[in-house]
């Protein structure tokens, strides 16, 4: 996943909002931690794993049109694209905070969780991930801030590529596409 180029295309889209919504010299981070919690929310709504009251627990990452049709064609995938809209609020923190290197992690880590396994199963990962992500923005201690974001930024992608088997190709096609719908929302006075 070709990190630096997202976080570009993340800091021309973050530019681009500030200049045309006219909120030079704010600081957007609150804003932007609640936008994230927002989305991961919404994730966690497509991906269905914690609904132990329903019977349909299956995530949502097909379109309505492949359970209606068998036929090939472009097919989206909700679970996917919540997941994208997640990374471009985890890349707009680490580019406003200067984090970008928080967002590389060693391959050794994620091995070390296939292995493993989720401890406490995907919604404790989940709400550690939640929890460490927060941690990022209240803790007073600025050097802790910043590891709590990677630890989260960790988890996040865990939770994408583990628990849900998206490959980092999968979800930098996705970026990009999800990116240039979000610059088309702009022109368009979204």
């Amino acid at each position: 996943m070709n990190l630096q180029k997202m976080f570009e295309m993340q800091k021309e889209l973050d530019d681009r909002i500030i200049k045309e919504k006219g909120l030079e010299g704010q600081d957007l981070v609150p804003n932007t931690y609640v936008a994230l919690d927002t989305e991961l929310a919404e994730f966690a709504n497509e991906g269905r794993w914690f609904k132990h009251w329903s019977n349909d627990r299956e995530p949502r990452n097909h379109c309505k049109l492949c359970q209606l049709i068998e036929t090939p064609h472009i097919c989206q995938n909700p679970l996917l694209e919540e997941y994208v809209d997640c990374l471009h609020f985890f890349l707009s923190i680490a580019v406003k905070k200067g984090w970008e290197d928080a967002m590389s992690l060693p391959e050794e880590a994620f091995n070390e969780m296939k292995k493993n396994g989720f401890e406490g199963g995907l919604s404790g990962v989940f709400l550690e991930m939640k929890w460490v992500l927060l941690n990022s923005y209240m803790t007073k201690d600025k050097r802790h801030k910043k590891t709590s974001f990677m630890v989260a930024w960790g988890l996040f992608l865990s939770i994408g590529t583990i628990g849900f088997g998206f490959t980092l190709e999968q979800i930098e096609a996705a970026y990009m596409d999800k990116n240039a719908v979000n610059h088309q929302r702009q022109q368009e006075g979204y």
